[in-house]
């Protein structure tokens, strides 16, 4: 019966001890990947633009009958930036209303859709840069042209399902590397 006594206190004093701390959530965290500091390099393609893209990407011909589409791939990444280029031909409205629609078919996945304008007045290079967030199946997109003769597309997806939290540091690499590419466009 002393056994059962001490015990019970025993059983008590614990009890007490063990209340005094609140639980707390864990915070969100991200995948801590990284990957190599971008390096560019030119591109020389026939047609009518050239621009820099990362030592990462690797040039690949599009699947379309168009020439001057290409995939760029991203191996390490298992993502791909799709370009697609078209010739102004009195269609400049029609194409703008195009590549800005194609944003805005993710938002019944995304979770929010950004746009930034792009200008270079001194390389006739202007556009959007749209940024999406979210389990959509694009994470960036952008549309570039001089408004006159050439009009350029870029869009890029992952070779997975789309998981907003585990594509992250690979979709905000790409996302820089659309940037550059945006910036160094020069028409031929």
């Amino acid at each position: 019966m002393r056994y059962l006594g001490y015990t019970a206190i025993f059983f008590i004093f614990c009890l007490m001890l063990s209340c005094g701390n609140e639980v707390k959530p864990k915070p969100k965290a991200m995948l801590a990947l990284s990957y190599p500091q971008p390096a560019y390099q030119p591109i020389r393609l026939n047609c009518p633009y050239t621009f820099e893209i990362n030592q990462l990407a690797e040039i690949a011909p599009s699947k379309s009958r168009n020439a001057c589409w290409l995939n760029l791939d991203y191996p390490l990444l298992n993502g791909t930036i799709f370009i697609t280029y078209q010739p102004v031909r009195n269609n400049l409205d029609s194409l703008l209303r195009d590549a800005q629609k194609l944003p805005l078919e993710h938002t019944i996945k995304a979770d929010a859709i950004e746009g930034d304008i792009y200008t270079n007045d001194i390389h006739k290079v202007y556009g959007m840069f749209y940024e999406l967030e979210g389990d959509a199946a694009s994470q960036a997109q952008f549309y570039i042209t001089d408004s006159t003769t050439h009009f350029l597309t870029g869009a890029v997806y992952f070779n997975t399902q789309p998981n907003y939290d585990s594509i992250y540091p690979a979709a905000d690499y790409i996302k820089q590397d659309m940037r550059y590419l945006m910036e160094t466009l020069r028409w031929q």
